[in-house]
């Protein structure tokens, strides 16, 4: 028995490890991808050169496209896939609902809306994101303030008031395209609905990292907790967890990553609906290796999807537009195939 747990252990450590290393491969990969082509030679010295003494013989403006265009957006990609992936395994553990996505408690559609009032009022880009933040982190504090004056089935109320929630932004979003000038804002306001990580600095990168670090520290160190929680709310008091207070935490924490994800990268869909599921598939539901897996699963897969959206034609695609091309067929396939990893 001890013997079959070791190996249960080996081969989790061992897929991990896989994670990591693709993880890794993911983010090098991306570097020469781009209109600006850059040899995998060059783009060695450069990496290299800010470790090591080398004489300079590439131009520098190899140098201004890796550290000030490539680097920061491909440091935002994986940090908004590694924050969606991350809040949708905690919710859909802590609501045990395989269909629960970050977006449950109207988080991205408050954002959505505090995007769309920062553009059409002309903020600038770091006012329409904290306006997006701000909106995000008021949306879910609604939801949740309103599920807890109702004293019935506190998972269903808290769901019921998320979409309630949710509706009520999105039509606020939905009266402000109505009333935007529609030759300039009307289009900026759509394009960042869509979602896109083509305007990104690296201050974006810091004024994301910031919220998603203080969201995701808690629910790793937590982890083991969310197995009991997602059990169901008997067992985990008989066990003697203190549900309101960890799914408070939950809530908290996966507000945050989401927000200051939407705030950064606009709306992008389905990453915290599939990569849990995916993640399932590969290491189990065990929440102690789950969280970590997704994590990682979802930094590789949406920086590949945005490598695919600035790489597949001569203009852009909207980031929004592919993960829901590319999360509905997986997904579909996940409900055919990946029942079993729920149990």
């Amino acid at each position: 028995m001890e013997k079959s747990h070791e190996a249960r252990t080996s081969e989790l450590l061992r897929k991990e490890l896989i994670l990591v290393i693709i993880a890794i491969a993911v983010f090098l990969l991306s570097f020469p991808l781009g209109r600006y082509s850059i040899s995998p030679g060059d783009l060695i010295m450069i990496l290299a050169a800010k470790v090591i003494p080398i004489h300079h013989t590439w131009p520098t403006t190899m140098d201004i496209v890796v550290y000030n265009v490539r680097l920061p957006r491909i440091l935002a990609a994986m940090l908004v896939g590694a924050a969606l992936s991350t809040s949708g395994a905690a919710y859909q553990g802590m609501f045990k609902n395989p269909l629960v996505s970050p977006d449950i408690l109207g988080a991205s559609a408050g954002a959505g809306f505090g995007a769309a009032l920062g553009i059409y009022f002309s903020f600038s880009y770091l006012g329409i994101q904290l306006m997006s933040f701000a909106c995000g982190l008021i949306a879910v504090f609604m939801a949740y303030t309103i599920g807890q004056k109702v004293r019935h089935d506190p998972m269903l109320v808290l769901v019921l008031t998320g979409v309630l929630v949710g509706t009520l932004f999105s039509s606020g979003t939905s009266l402000i395209k109505f009333v935007a000038d529609p030759y300039d804002k009307l289009p900026a306001i759509t394009f960042w609905l869509l979602g896109s990580l083509a305007a990104i600095t690296p201050h974006d990168v810091l004024y994301g990292f910031i919220p998603i670090l203080l969201g995701g520290i808690p629910l790793y160190i937590l982890r083991w907790r969310l197995n009991v929680l997602s059990l169901g709310e008997e067992e985990a008091m008989a066990m003697g967890l203190e549900t309101r207070t960890l799914r408070l935490i939950v809530v908290v924490c996966s507000t945050l990553m989401t927000s200051a994800a939407v705030s950064i990268s606009g709306l992008v869909g389905w990453v915290g609906l599939i990569i849990p599921h995916l993640a399932r598939m590969i290491v189990g539901p065990n929440y102690k290796v789950l969280l970590p897996a997704s994590m990682l699963i979802g930094s590789a897969y949406l920086l590949l999807v945005d490598d695919l959206a600035r790489c597949a034609s001569s203009v852009e695609i909207p980031l929004g537009i592919l993960t829901s091309l590319i999360g509905a067929p997986f997904f579909f396939y996940f409900l055919v195939s990946g029942r079993k990893s729920w149990s």
